[in-house]
């Protein structure tokens, strides 16, 4: 990948919680002075154990929580306290897909509607357009045409994860982040959901961000690997200089636990 202007600039970001315990309140550093360029069409996969901040650091980029400090900046835009009107505009350059493929979607829409209605609330298209757009988003995901008009209960959960999917790339956003979306599946349904992302990685020009514990598909997937622990990136790298001789000690430990590590 070529030097460029990132995409997503962080700087110094650290977000802390207030916890409440029987020694009284304190403060817990979730994510602490992270510094972090993502590149336009580039696909990151940041991992880590379970606790270590990665989903908050993920959270903060959204936009979702409030960092304590530190900065965030889209296209060289500060997001960071964006609120009200400014942040709704905000809001379709950078899509999500969360772990829950079934409690994301409304259950009294179809999957056509699903997919249509943030088209219907940001972008003007004709009906045609709109049909159009939604049925290649329909192939882009691996979906069968003749499921438009079912609801999420008669899908399956990996149907339903690609349903959410194609519903982010409606809107044509600059970064789309994927959080754990594979962890509610049945083991089945994981390949495809993953099938459908290592697709996006290679043909698509959306910068992608996912937070994941499959440690073979951050490997395929991603130009990047983040390894997140105690709120901050200890490793950062090309997969196959990640996963085949780490750096840090730690990198190495929790490796281990899914693949061997020379």
């Amino acid at each position: 990948m070529t030097e460029t202007t990132p995409l997503v600039q962080v700087r110094g970001l650290v977000k802390e919680f207030e916890v409440k315990g029987h020694r009284g309140t304190g403060l817990v550093k979730a994510v602490t002075e992270v510094d972090l360029d993502i590149l336009p069409g580039e696909a990151v996969g940041l991992v880590g154990e379970s606790g270590s901040g990665k989903t908050t650091l993920a959270r903060n980029i959204l936009r979702l929580i409030e960092p304590t400090a530190g900065s965030i900046r889209l296209e060289g835009t500060d997001i960071t306290h964006l609120g009200g009107n400014r942040l709704r505009r905000m809001r379709p350059q950078i899509q999500v897909v969360f772990q829950d493929p079934v409690g994301s979607l409304d259950p009294r829409m179809s999957v056509f509607d699903l997919i249509a209605e943030p088209m219907r609330a940001h972008r003007k298209l004709s009906r045609n357009e709109l049909r159009t757009t939604v049925e290649r988003l329909i192939d882009e995901v691996g979906l069968e045409r003749a499921l438009r008009d079912r609801r999420p209960h008669e899908l399956s959960g990996g149907q339903c994860q690609r349903v959410a999917i194609a519903r982010a790339l409606a809107m044509n956003p600059k970064i789309m982040l994927f959080d754990e979306v594979t962890s509610a599946l049945d083991p089945e349904l994981v390949e495809e959901v993953l099938t459908v992302l290592r697709r996006l990685a290679a043909d698509s020009d959306t910068t992608m961000l996912t937070v994941t514990h499959e440690m073979n598909f951050a490997r395929d997937f991603a130009d990047r690997v983040l390894f997140f622990d105690k709120g901050k990136i200890v490793e950062s790298g090309k997969p196959e200089d990640i996963f085949t001789d780490p750096r840090e000690p730690r990198t190495r430990e929790f490796l281990s636990k899914f693949i061997t590590v020379p």
